[in-house]
């Protein structure tokens, strides 16, 4: 088992679903494990189960509500000023089958799952390029080749059902993998790398918003977090990998994503588009 120890670890919704078999595996391997999370509620009680399971485990919290820009602001600024390191950041957390608005006004899935990480990435990145070797991992889906165009207008316009919702997701997932190849491009030549990958369609606490029973009956064809960590954890941590940026992986290797995904100007477009949303907060960092 390749040791981890010396490096840090920063995971978006690290207190369940493959967050948290993420969290757990990073940790057994010896890794300092930042759990960034809304909840510190629900957080301690994980963090325990990895610490009794894990005897010395290296573990820290930190308030991250990835629907307020003010909040993301928050935990980079405070993290920042902690001086700890990060050797890989982990977008992990992310929401289906959701309808409504961020605090901030904009559609909430694409919010939470392109917004938010875009701002938290941007303002970490100081810090991850005093690493030795760092990584930014992008938990996308396969769901991202639903979408034939990047529509960033979607961010206006609300779905009105759960069940339109899912059009929101996929263009989401589409942004993680875009995001991922913009980072790549605009790291070249640095000690930092991207990737974007597909977890599997995991039977985790993403899809807590579906109504039931369409919860219920879609998690049966599901595989369990666990099963769904291991691409993540591979695009984290393998040695393998660490000359390779902008790739995107599926059940542990790499694929190729979705035309739109592989469009330069698609990616540029997300990228402007991005810090235009996001610039007051990327100007008063």
């Amino acid at each position: 088992m390749q040791s981890l120890s010396g490096k840090t670890f920063f995971v978006t919704g690290a207190n369940t679903g493959i967050g948290k078999a993420t969290a757990f595996e990073l940790a057994r391997r010896g890794g300092h494990v930042v759990l960034a999370c809304r909840s510190e509620d629900k957080t301690r009680p994980v963090m325990a189960e990895i610490e009794a399971a894990v005897p010395g485990a290296k573990l820290d919290f930190v308030s991250l509500d990835l629907g307020s820009l003010d909040a993301v602001e928050r935990c980079a600024k405070a993290y920042l000023d902690s001086g700890k390191p990060i050797d890989v950041l982990v977008n992990n957390a992310g929401l289906a089958g959701s309808t409504g608005t961020t605090k901030d006004g904009h559609e909430i899935t694409i919010g939470t799952n392109h917004v938010g990480p875009f701002l938290l990435t941007e303002l970490l990145l100081p810090r991850l390029r005093e690493a030795p070797e760092a990584r930014v991992v992008n938990v996308a889906s396969r769901a991202h080749f639903r979408q034939k165009a990047l529509d960033v207008g979607m961010i206006r316009r609300p779905a009105s059902s759960a069940a339109g919702s899912f059009a929101y997701y996929a263009q989401s997932k589409l942004m993680n993998v875009l995001h991922a190849k913009a980072l790549a491009e605009a790291l070249r030549g640095t000690k930092v790398t991207t990737y974007s990958l597909h977890p599997g369609v995991v039977a985790s606490d993403v899809w807590r918003k579906v109504p039931w029973p369409f919860r219920g009956l879609i998690k049966l064809f599901m595989v369990t977090n666990e099963e769904g960590a291991r691409t993540q954890l591979r695009c984290a941590t393998d040695p393998s990998l660490a000359s390779e940026s902008g790739r995107y992986y599926d059940a542990e290797r790499e694929r190729t994503p979705s035309q739109v995904a592989l469009d330069p100007r698609a990616r540029d477009e997300l990228d402007a588009w991005s810090r235009e949303l996001v610039k007051k907060h990327l100007e008063s960092a």
